[in-house]
């Protein structure tokens, strides 16, 4: 695995059901995400985006070829050591899923607790700092109703963020939001790519956002028929 691959797949596919129900969801994919990119996943309803992300998010065992996920093979990788993973990776999704009676800083404060033996001290300076960079510094004891659809969404991405992990998995993470509110979430993950090496993997049917990945990957079918930008 390169030292530059956050992820590095090789081979990877992947079947749901068993004997003649069995199916096959993807086949042979072969996917490298650079440090600090922010590659777009796209393709139609049923083509294996959602799959891609649950398998690099360690969410699922890999059945067939390779996964490197930050230096670690995903193909044989026991609970214990995808669990460990998936504490080093964040997730957003179409859906905020907030608490609806946490503040945002309590919300946010919940990413870091995934975390065993984070002091609260921490923890606090923490969500402090990553509802700061969603620019949300002045709504930190606000509930989510009292927020906005765009707000909401925000913390959402603050709590992925607030562990720094190494990936960011994101699902549809702008559908819900008008295009201001969507390119605010997506310029933010691209500085995060350049100023701390963040790489972002985005699965979406936003067309608004698309000028601002770096490479975009169109799945169909359960394979990528095209890559458009980057290397």
């Amino acid at each position: 695995m390169g030292s530059n691959m956050i992820v590095e797949a090789r081979g990877l596919s992947h079947w749901f059901g068993d004997g003649e129900a069995r199916k096959q969801a993807l086949f042979d994919i072969d996917l490298a995400l650079p440090r600090g990119s922010l590659t777009v996943l796209m393709g139609p309803s049923g083509s294996g985006k959602t799959t891609v992300l649950t398998l690099l998010g360690c969410l699922r065992g890999v059945q067939n070829g390779t996964v490197g996920l930050l230096g670690h093979e995903l193909h044989g990788a026991s609970e214990a050591e995808l669990t460990a993973l998936r504490q080093r990776l964040g997730f957003i999704f179409q859906s905020h899923n907030l608490h609806e009676s946490l503040t945002a800083m309590q919300n946010v404060i919940m990413g870091v607790q995934v975390r065993p033996g984070v002091p609260d001290e921490l923890a606090r300076s923490a969500a402090t700092q990553a509802l700061g960079l969603v620019g949300l510094s002045d709504r930190l004891d606000y509930l989510p109703a009292n927020l906005s659809g765009g707000q909401k969404q925000r913390v959402a991405v603050a709590r992925a963020l607030v562990g720094n992990p190494a990936l960011v998995l994101a699902d549809e993470p702008t559908a819900a939001l008008d295009k201001d509110s969507a390119a605010t979430i997506i310029d933010m993950l691209k500085r995060l790519g350049a100023e701390r090496g963040t790489t972002t993997l985005l699965v979406t049917h936003d067309n608004r956002i698309l000028d601002r990945a770096d490479r975009i990957l169109t799945l169909e079918d359960g394979r990528i028929v095209s890559i458009a930008g980057g290397t």
